[in-house]
Order: structure tokens, then sequence, then C-alpha cells
């Protein structure tokens, strides 16, 4: 690659391009036969509806002091899975405007993200824009990037200490949700720097403005309203704060993991142009992985995101329709003798992960 990290790739293979034309053609007549719209519709909503209530609903019985502190512990626990499941079913469909046909739901479903203490603009551009067109790639996917006492790329350098990863990167995962609050301010530099080579924009003031005031009101609601309705103290509802990221963070790192740090995943590197001598849509199955997909409920609470190809090939379709169409994408990649990586359940997936962990620790 150049020798700045943040060169521009593209993807040149146009002989290979052939098939998600092909994909696509058969996955819109699925959607034109049954006559039925791409987006969430009522089913959505209501799932939202859940999810947000999972959230909101311990929170303000926390407020209405009814409940002594063990108890509210217990709720903030069930909080977590509230945050986890309005970040996997609610924010993630609406970000990338599959929530509903009209945009103003999904900017108002997206703004969930504020609730969890997130931001909404870093968000589209790390996950949307960097995380789905470059999936994998080293230094422009974070996702597998330069992580704390991590190495989930092959391209980061090997540390003695990450021998031990595959032991302690489970507690660094449930850190990923209170990580917003500091690693939502780095990315003002970070995109600055990428915004030289063009893959992105240079971080606009007014984001920043955005992004202070979200952070002061969050932390406003979640730590100090509590302490002045309750008159609890301060380290009583850190405790109850960091239980519930703790557990939201554990949660959706996890399920984030299962789909590309696992064994047939792989992170290839552009050459020294910056180019990936295939096409995007084959690159989404060959850096991607399914698991868990007969397990309806579990598909259920994560926002079908055990159908993680489905969602890179198609994220502008809600996950409510993944189950259908991954046998569409399953036949059409069998087709083109293009592999499809699909762990047989969540424990295969996790085992296949810790493994990966170890390698990466090692190699």
């Amino acid at each position: 690659m150049k020798s700045s990290p943040y060169c521009r790739v593209k993807f040149l293979n146009k002989d290979k391009s052939i098939f998600f034309s092909v994909l696509r053609d058969n996955v819109d007549r699925y959607f034109k036969d049954n006559e039925i719209e791409k987006t969430g519709g009522q089913a959505i909503l209501l799932k939202a509806i859940f999810m947000l209530s999972l959230y909101l609903i311990p929170y303000s019985l926390i407020l209405t002091g009814l409940f002594s502190p063990v108890q509210m512990l217990g709720l903030t626990i069930i909080m977590g899975f509230g945050v986890a499941g309005v970040g996997m079913s609610v924010m993630h469909d609406a970000i990338h405007g599959s929530f509903s046909e009209y945009k103003w739901i999904n900017k108002l479903f997206g703004s969930s993200l504020y609730l969890l203490g997130g931001n909404v603009y870093n968000w589209e551009i790390q996950h949307n824009r960097l995380h789905h067109t470059f999936t994998n790639i080293h230094d422009i996917d974070e996702d597998i990037t330069g992580k704390f006492l991590l190495r989930l790329s092959c391209a980061d350098k090997l540390k003695s200490i990450h021998r031990f990863q595959h032991i302690y990167a489970f507690f660094l995962y449930s850190l990923m949700t209170i990580s917003f609050l500091w690693k939502d301010f780095k990315e003002i530099s970070l995109y600055n720097e990428m915004s030289k080579t063009g893959l992105v924009k240079s971080y606009p003031r007014k984001e920043i403005v955005r992004l202070i005031i979200g952070k002061v009101i969050y932390l406003l609601t979640l730590l100090v309203l509590p302490m002045i309705v309750l008159d609890l103290s301060f380290w009583q509802c850190l405790l109850g704060f960091l239980i519930m990221h703790c557990v939201a963070g554990l949660i959706l790192s996890t399920i984030f993991q299962l789909a590309h740090i696992v064994e047939g995943a792989s992170q290839p590197a552009p050459d020294n142009n910056g180019n990936i001598n295939n096409a995007w849509a084959i690159h989404q199955l060959q850096t991607t992985s399914n698991f868990a997909s007969k397990n309806h409920m579990f598909s259920w609470y994560i926002g079908g995101l055990d159908y993680q190809i489905e969602h890179h090939l198609f994220p502008h379709i809600s996950h409510i329709h993944y189950r259908a169409i991954s046998a569409i994408v399953r036949n059409t990649a069998h087709d083109f003798d293009i592999p499809y990586n699909d762990k047989a359940s969540f424990t295969n997936a996790l085992d296949s992960h810790i493994r990966m962990l170890k390698n990466l620790g090692v190699n």
C-alpha cells in the first residue's frame, strides 16, 4: 500500500461484477413476486417499541425510587439487554435507511443511537461507509484495526501480550458502548486525516458541536439525574451505569466479531496502488460469515445479524427479510462457485472466533 495507511482503495475486477448483477435481479424478483416492500414495515416498528421499552421502562422504574439498590442493579442489567436490542434491531436498520420507506422515520429511529451514548454521524462514517465498503481491510475498517490490547488483524503488529487475548478479549468487548464516550471524539482527528486521501470528508464543525451536546445530555440523564432524584452517591450511579454498558457492550461486540473474525473470513490487502483485485460483492462474501441461522428467537433479538452476508450485500433491505433471501444468496453464490461461509450455530461461531483470537495472538 502507499505510505499513508489511509489510501483510497478501489475494487477493480469488473469480470467478477456480473455476480452481483445476477444476485440483485434474483432478490428484486423475490420482492416483486411476493409484492412486499424491502423496508421493515409494521413488524420492525413493533420490535422497535419493544426494544426501546426494554431500555427505557427499567430506567423509569429506577427513577421512581421504589426499588432497593440490589433490585435497581437488576434493572440496569435489563437496560443493558435493551441497549443492545435497540442497537441491533432499531438504530442499525434506521441509519442504513432500511427501517422505513420514509426518510424522516429512519432519521427519527436512527437517532436512538444518542440514547445509547453514541453519535449518528460517526456511525454513518465508520460503519455504513468504511466498514461496509472496505470490510476486513486493515487501517480502513476500524472493526479490526488498532484495538487496545487486541490483535484482530493479521496486519497489526504482534505483541507478546496478544498470546493471552483469547482470555481477556471478552472483557474488552464489554467496554464497546461505554467507549463511545471517548472514541467518538478520537474520530474527529481520524476522519480529518482520512479526508486527505478522499476516503471521507473532513469533520464538520456543526457535528463537533452536536457531538459535545449529545454526550453532555446523555451523561446528565444517565448519571446525574438519578443522583438528584434518588439521592444516590456518584459511585452507586456509576456502578449501575457500568453494569448496563458492560452487558450491552458484551452482547453487541460479540455478535459483530462473529461475523468477520472467524475462520473462513479473509483479510485481503490492497496492492501498492491501493487496489483490490476483486469485485465488491464477492469481497463481502469472502470477508463475512453467517451463524446460528436456525435459531429464530435469537435471530429476532439480534436484528438478523446472524445473516451478516445478506446484510453486507443488501444493507438497504431490512433485516426482517434476511432469512427469506438467504437461500437466494446461497444458491446464486453456488452457481458462481463462490464460497458461502455459514457457521452451524452460535457456539460453532464462538469457538471459531476464539480459535482466531488464539491464532492472531501468536502468528
